[in-house]
Order: structure tokens, then C-alpha cells, then sequence
């Protein structure tokens, strides 16, 4: 940055300033942390030297908000992976089961964006296609913020709900399913080649529930990879040109992650998860009925306040999973 030429580039300019701030958050939490391990170290050695017991209850709080605050760091130390820092680019779609899994894929759609807002995260639907009825059939969702693809990737797999059903008469159980995927942000200094000739691009007129917000313009945007058969769409921008471009930034982080794969092993394990979107195959199931319960299957994590969960209380579930993965 003290470079006299530093600003000529403001774009690149930009990214080293993201780069120092990130950098700058890390060493600031440890300083943070350091500080309060003296700060307590020092109340102990005063407690001690004149044996005043009225200390002794703040000393406790304080080193349970360290442990705590310890806890956190060790889980960030956890997330070491060359895409862990990057945002993440999230993708659900609705199983079979018509309205039942489209209403349950809506469900998960708010349940991330409220894990986002509970945890500092900025997120933003890039597209979205609407049920015929009620629900969403998939959605793409960005999520930026420091580590979010690192925390966001214990989320991949099969999704189930049991639930007496909001659309059956009859008040009958149903189970649906829907489908999670975690792709990491490609930052702009990958390099990703697409030739022009590889890729097809379609325009279209945004869908969506009616009113104001339905675009008039064929504005939306969506981008075939030919050789890989990878599709990405993109309608969230009235300009046809800022979908193409968010579009793009998808589609290289589908190419990214599928170059990675080939030579990854541990990424070939991770995108064995997406398996077919039934009975059999879910990562965690959502019970509303005949009990509430919560429970990721892999870690056998259990959480018995299934609402806090779908509001976006996912700690539990992913902490548990990082720690199982670095096991």
C-alpha cells in the first residue's frame, strides 16, 4: 500500500484493501484475546495478594467469556481450507413431492438468510424460481463475509421435513426433501478461461409471484457451459448486463470447484453428498410432527427446539460437523 503506484489500479487497490482488512480482524481478535488472558491473570494475582473474595465473581465471568471466545477461535483455526475464507454461493432445490418440497425449500431459503443475519453475513438471492402453487423450485443465494463458504459447506447435502402437511385437506403427514450445494466464491485473481464459443447465453423475462417488482424487459440471464453441461441463471438486477455479470461470477466458481474436484480428493468426497433428493439420503432431518426435533445425521447432533433452527440457529449443527471433518 505504500507503494507510490498503489492507487492506479483502484480495482486492484480494492482487493489488497480487503485482503489487509481481513488480515487486520484476525491479529486484532488474538490481540483481543491475549489481553484478557493478562487482564485476568493480573485480577488473580490481586485477588491472591489481598485475599479479596469480591473479586473472585468477576474472575469467573471472565474466564468463561474467554473460554468461550476461545472456543470460537479454535473453530475459525478449524477452517484452513484454500476456499474456507471465501463467500459462498448456495443453491437449493426442491425434491419431488410438487408443492410439499417447494414450500420446504422456501423454508431453508429463509433459514439461511436468517442464519446470515444472526451471524453477520450479508446474503443476496441471485435467483429464484417460483412453485406454480406455493414455495420456490430452487434458488442460488450469495453469502459474503470472512469464512462464510467455511462454515456454509457442513450444509451440503439432502434436506427432510415430516410436518402435517399446510396443504392437505385431510391433515395428513408428509415428508419432503430438498437438496443444499456450497460452491466458494472464485476471487478475481483465479484464473478461469471460458471461450466464448463454449458458452451459450439465453435472455429471458424474470418470473415471479406478480406485482410491481415482475421485470417487463427480458432481462434475466442464463449461461450454458457446453462442454461441462454446468447451467447458472441469474435474475435478480433489472440490467440485463449486471445479470450476465453476477451469472458469470457463478459460473466460474462452478468451473473453479469442478477443476478443484478433479484434483481434490477431498472434494470429490465432498460432492459424493449430493446424492438424489428421496427417502434414504438426507443429511439431517426437520421433525414437526408427531414430535419437534432437529437432528444432523451425521453427527447425531440433536436439537430439540426445531424453531430456533429454522430461524437460522445452525451453530450447533455446523460446529459439530467441522469438528467431526478434522477429526
Amino acid at each position: 500500500m505504500a507503494r507510490p503506484d498503489f492507487w492506479n489500479d483502484n480495482e486492484a487497490a480494492q482487493k489488497v484493501l480487503q485482503k489487509r482488512s481481513g488480515a487486520q480482524r484476525m491479529v486484532t481478535a488474538w490481540r483481543e484475546l491475549d489481553k484478557e488472558y493478562e487482564d485476568l491473570g493480573a485480577l488473580l494475582e490481586l485477588m491472591e495478594e489481598e485475599t479479596d473474595d469480591s473479586l473472585a465473581a468477576e474472575i469467573e465471568s471472565g474466564i468463561k467469556s474467554l473460554m468461550k471466545k476461545v472456543a470460537e477461535a479454535e473453530l475459525k483455526a478449524m477452517l484452513d481450507g484454500d476456499n474456507d475464507f471465501n463467500n459462498a454461493i448456495l443453491t437449493i432445490n426442491s425434491g419431488a413431492g410438487g408443492t410439499e418440497s417447494q414450500d420446504w425449500a422456501q423454508m431453508l431459503l429463509r433459514m439461511y438468510t436468517r442464519w446470515a443475519d444472526r451471524n453477520g453475513y450479508k446474503s443476496e438471492i441471485l435467483d429464484m424460481q417460483y412453485g406454480e402453487e406455493a414455495g420456490i423450485k430452487s434458488a442460488t443465494i450469495v453469502f459474503t463475509g470472512d469464512y462464510a463458504f467455511g462454515y456454509l459447506k457442513a450444509e451440503i447435502g439432502v434436506h427432510r421435513l415430516v410436518r402435517i402437511s399446510p396443504f392437505d385437506a385431510n391433515k395428513r403427514r408428509h415428508t419432503s426433501f430438498a437438496s443444499v450445494f456450497v460452491y466458494p466464491e472464485v476471487q478475481d485473481e483465479v484464473a478461469i478461461e471460458i471461450k466464448e464459443d463454449e458458452l451459450k447465453v439465453d435472455v429471458y423475462r424474470a418470473s415471479g409471484p406478480g406485482g410491481q417488482g415482475v421485470n417487463t424487459t427480458d432481462s434475466a440471464v442464463r449461461l450454458t457451459h457446453v462442454p461441462t453441461g454446468i447451467v447458472v441463471q441469474c435474475q435478480n438486477e433489472r440490467s440485463q448486463h449486471k445479470n450476465k455479470a453476477s451469472a458469470m461470477k457463478v459460473m466460474k466458481s462452478r468451473l473453479h470447484e469442478l477443476e478443484m474436484e478433479k484434483q481434490d480428493e477431498e472434494k470429490k468426497a465432498m460432492e459424493k453428498q449430493k446424492k438424489k433428493i428421496e427417502w434414504g439420503s438426507q443429511i439431517r432431518s426437520y421433525v414437526l410432527h408427531p414430535y419437534r426435533m432437529a437432528k444432523d445425521l451425521r453427527t447425531n447432533v440433536e436439537m430439540g427446539n426445531v424453531d430456533a433452527v429454522l430461524d437460522g440457529d445452525l451453530t450447533a449443527f455446523i460446529e459439530a460437523y467441522l469438528l467431526q471433518s478434522k477429526n
